[in-house]
């Protein structure tokens, strides 16, 4: 995608309107990119609640620093950096403590609801499918927090959240061929790491 294609997307006249002040326009990016930011921050981080606060405290930033959006790259492209440099923190923070937290499995996942909240679906599948479909989330991202920061980033960038090597690399500040690279060498490490703890791909 071009910088000057990216610059027209559907966000346009929600992100005109809410950089003229208008609290109901930005409501309506919270609402359509919530669920994407959660899933950044969650598989950056591995944390349930530290995500909600990631992605609470980015759009609090968006909200503040909208009217110094120049949109030369899409919305969702400026607040995934917004939510990464927030995970970096977040991680940097975790990273002196001494005392983290492992996944286990009572800890809550996000599984396909369309609200960070928590709150009950319609069609609930079984008991037994829940636990089968957490214990392989858990162990998917026990793989993905396994990876050097470098290059879970990537990798949750491209092949989770689906945006370009471009947009990456604006996102990431490093080049499209570095972004390839590290994505070749992350999907590798993944891909022995998921073989050892469930014996796929």
């Amino acid at each position: 995608m071009k910088e000057n294609e990216s610059a027209i997307d559907e966000d346009h006249e929600f992100v005109s309107l809410s950089k003229k002040g208008n609290a109901d326009a930005f409501e309506v990016l919270v609402r359509k990119h919530q669920k994407r930011m959660f899933n950044l921050a969650f598989r950056m981080i591995g944390n349930y609640e530290e995500a909600c606060e990631i992605v609470q405290d980015a759009f609090i930033s968006a909200y503040k620093g909208i009217k110094h959006f120049e949109e030369k790259a899409r919305f969702s492209t400026w607040l995934c950096k917004i939510v990464i440099n927030l995970s970096r923190n977040c991680l940097n923070k975790l990273s002196v403590q001494s005392h983290r937290e492992e996944l286990s499995l009572d800890d809550p996942v996000f599984l396909d609801d369309s609200r960070i909240a928590k709150s009950p679906a319609s069609d609930e599948p079984s008991v037994l499918e829940r636990l089968e479909k957490k214990d392989i989330q858990q162990k998917v991202q026990g793989c993905i927090e396994s990876l050097e920061s470098d290059f879970r980033e990537v990798v949750i960038l491209r092949d989770i959240q689906g945006f370009s090597y471009e947009e990456i690399g604006d996102m990431l500040n490093i080049p499209q061929g570095t972004v390839k690279s590290r994505i070749f060498r992350a999907r590798s490490v993944l891909r022995e790491c998921l073989k050892e703890v469930q014996g796929v791909l």
